[in-house]
């Protein structure tokens, strides 16, 4: 039974590793094939890193990604864990279900169709919202082109679409802690908002620092779907939408430098493990027990 998993593991998660020599070398494509290109490209040691520091955009794209994230993080743990006790204070179980699937089904959905339902609220010209602008007299708004709105929007949007699975996991926590916990805090006198605070929370909070840690190790990477498709890559966004990850695209894109690429993308690997490391580290320190490893 382990099998499939250990072959997924090594064909998709270690084998792919070799490929990091590519952020150490001018990447060229040889006829050979892949591996001869890679063995037989020059070496250029700390080259290709140099992209991401060397540019104008550097501070610009590092603050956008650690903030959003910083953003992510905090609310999402809020209002994953928030709706997971909601969900499980529900006495229906049949309409909790149905609260669950429906908060559930946005994060199948793919950017480039959220991004679309996006546009239908925000166009300039049929958009929903300045059309109900319009029925109060107040000028259009061209939000594709102003950027102090899209820091609300992309954490809106990231919330709505990773509010369901996030909660599903502390849903499953929350539902696995035994019941006598419940009936001694009642028995007690103990009110819901006590039971939570002094039952529910007590018992996550394991799952929780677990979870924080993994997430403070993606803190330099972003979601490129919710940065690059939502806003469309409109130019005029760019100081609030633009992240490694769509800065290293562009990058892609226009200069066709793979090494640069592979670079970036090690890079932002060395820093989250270091985080998660140091994240470890600070947990254990204060509760053992809540560590990560």
């Amino acid at each position: 039974m382990v099998l499939p998993g250990t072959i997924w593991l090594l064909l998709f998660a270690y084998l792919p590793m070799f490929g990091n020599i590519i952020a150490f070398k001018k990447f060229r494509i040889d006829r050979d094939g892949f591996f001869a290109s890679i063995m037989n490209s020059e070496w250029i040691g700390w080259d290709n890193f140099k992209y991401l520091f060397s540019t104008d955009s550097a501070f610009l794209i590092t603050r956008n990604t650690i903030l959003y994230n910083l953003a992510f993080i905090i609310l999402g743990l809020l209002a994953a864990v928030t709706t997971a006790i909601l969900l499980n204070e529900l006495t229906q179980k049949k309409l909790a279900k149905f609260y669950q699937t429906g908060m559930l089904f946005p994060h199948f959905l793919s950017w480039v169709i959220v991004s679309y339902f996006v546009f239908t609220f925000l166009s300039p010209d049929q958009g929903l919202l300045n059309n109900i602008l319009g029925w109060f007299n107040i000028e259009p708004i061209s939000w594709y082109s102003d950027p102090k709105y899209w820091p609300v929007i992309l954490i809106f949007m990231s919330l709505w679409k990773g509010i369901g699975y996030g909660s599903i996991v502390y849903l499953a926590s929350i539902v696995g802690i035994d019941k006598t916990y419940y009936e001694a805090a009642m028995i007690d006198g103990a009110t819901k908002w006590q039971q939570v605070k002094h039952v529910t929370l007590p018992m996550i909070k394991p799952l929780i620092v677990v979870l924080l840690i993994m997430d403070i190790g993606k803190i330099f990477n972003s979601d490129f779907g919710l940065f690059f498709q939502v806003p469309r890559d409109s130019g005029a966004l760019y100081s609030v939408t633009n992240t490694i990850d769509t800065f290293v695209y562009r990058g892609l894109m226009s200069l066709g430098d793979i090494g640069m690429s592979t670079a970036a993308g090690l890079y932002q690997s060395a820093v989250g493990f270091i985080l998660v490391i140091i994240a470890n580290y600070i947990v254990r320190k204060i509760d053992e027990e809540s560590a990560l490893f």
